[in-house]
């Protein structure tokens, strides 16, 4: 074999990174795998558009069929992003025998047990290190490194674009729109930010995560979540005077036979290393029966670092090819029936704002109790004011419970509204 031949779908951001790395490095990949990786086609949408990289283009093509039939093309690389035709160009690859590379989490999400299996099925590869956490090798080392053990939690931040706003928010005291125009200026946040704002991309990755970690397969679209569209400046400025840092967390914890699943944003301490996690950058901190606490720490997104990990699988494969040991990719299998719970049981950060007089807060207190929500601190601002906030956090409730508890309080007149409800995340929840 003189070279192994690659077709790269799609020349967006990581499709230019990913091309940008195979000839910025094309010496160092000949010496890793023994052979050079040439690219032959790219597909995209319009031969004729003027790009910032240069192709040839004799290379450039508008038609999948002209990389499915040609047989010198032996791993295909899917950057196209999107459910379809992302979905179908992978399966038809696969059924033809040829190895996929992808970073699409959408269909990673909801088709990867499926594409797996057939993948098995055809003798081929699928590998999907970019999908999620950019350029950090998270899929690898729960796949390989951490294959010993039992995964108790996964829980990061594994949206950049969120946690880009949250940071400018924290830091320079702006609002959320000031923050996502900044987002989308710096290239951080799409022109429609829904996705990333309002916690979907988040989903999207907890699916393919609880998959990886807990071999169960939940839909993205049955995960709870929330995004970060209602985080005020007063909820940041509270949380830093007692002594957190709002972050949005994609969770999963398996305890009891349950495993919660949820996307929301948290108030964490500032003592857990994930509240040091700024701008652009993600985190996943992980808890194994063996190795115990460990955090895996990068750029989340963009073209280099999510080129990184593509380029990486594609360096897998081949090298894979090269050794004639195509081995079937192993998946974990839950060890046990495990109940997906949503959101399960949690520690509750919650804004009222009362109106202020005696006996408020007693009130609030005894009906929070006949639904067993326990306080944990309680802190109130303002004074001399007809209405003030009334900030709670509590010790460890169900989500249930609580809202019930909640839809009581707002009935009250001396309630105004029931300003905001935040997860409290900590070492111990």
């Amino acid at each position: 074999m003189n070279s192994i031949k690659i077709a790269v779908l799609g020349l967006g951001n990581v499709g230019r990174g990913v091309w940008e790395i195979l000839h910025r490095h094309r010496n160092m990949i000949k010496e890793y795998i023994g052979v050079p990786i040439e690219i032959k086609k790219v597909l995209v949408r319009d031969v004729q558009k003027k790009r910032d990289i240069d192709v040839p283009p004799h290379m450039l093509t508008t038609n999948f069929d002209d990389i499915l039939l040609d047989e010198d093309i032996q791993i295909i690389v899917e950057l196209i992003g999107g459910l379809h035709p992302a979905y179908e160009y992978m399966r038809k690859a696969i059924e033809m025998g040829k190895h996929v590379v992808t970073a699409n989490k959408a269909v990673i999400a909801s088709y990867g047990r499926e594409l797996i299996q057939l993948a098995n099925e055809r003798n081929v590869l699928l590998r999907f290190e970019g999908s999620v956490g950019g350029g950090i090798p998270i899929i690898a080392a729960l796949t390989r490194s951490l294959a010993a053990n039992e995964i108790e939690t996964v829980v990061g931040i594994i949206n950049g674009t969120t946690n880009y706003i949250l940071t400018q928010m924290t830091r320079y005291g702006m609002d959320f729109k000031t923050a996502l125009k900044l987002a989308q200026e710096k290239g951080y946040a799409e022109a429609d930010p829904t996705s990333d704002v309002e916690g979907e991309d988040a989903a999207f990755k907890l699916s393919i995560l609880a998959f990886i970690a807990f071999g169960v397969q939940v839909p993205p679209q049955d995960i709870p979540r929330e995004g970060i569209t209602r985080i005020s400046e007063k909820e940041i400025q509270y949380a830093a005077q007692l002594g957190y840092t709002i972050k949005l967390l994609a969770a999963a914890k398996k305890h009891d036979g349950k495993l919660d699943l949820h996307v929301h944003p948290a108030l964490v301490p500032n003592t857990h290393p994930l509240a040091a996690v700024n701008d652009e950058f993600n985190a996943l901190f992980i808890k194994g029966d063996a190795v115990g606490e460990l955090m895996m720490y990068g750029k989340g997104a963009g073209s280099l670092p999510t080129g990184s990990a593509v380029v990486g699988d594609i360096m897998d494969v081949a090298s894979a090819m090269m050794s004639g040991r195509t081995v079937p990719y192993t998946y974990r299998n839950a060890r046990e029936k495990l109940h997906i719970n949503g959101e399960g049981e949690g520690e509750y950060y919650i804004r009222l704002e009362v109106v202020d007089r005696p006996g408020v807060l007693g009130k609030i207190s005894t009906v929070l109790g006949n639904y067993g929500v326990s306080i944990a601190s309680v802190v109130q601002r303002g004074r001399g004011e007809r209405v003030v906030p009334l900030v709670l956090i509590t010790h460890k409730v169900d989500r249930k419970r609580l809202n019930l508890a909640l839809e009581e309080i707002k009935k009250f007149d001396v309630v105004e509204e029931v300003a905001s409800i935040l997860r409290v995340e900590s070492h111990s929840s």
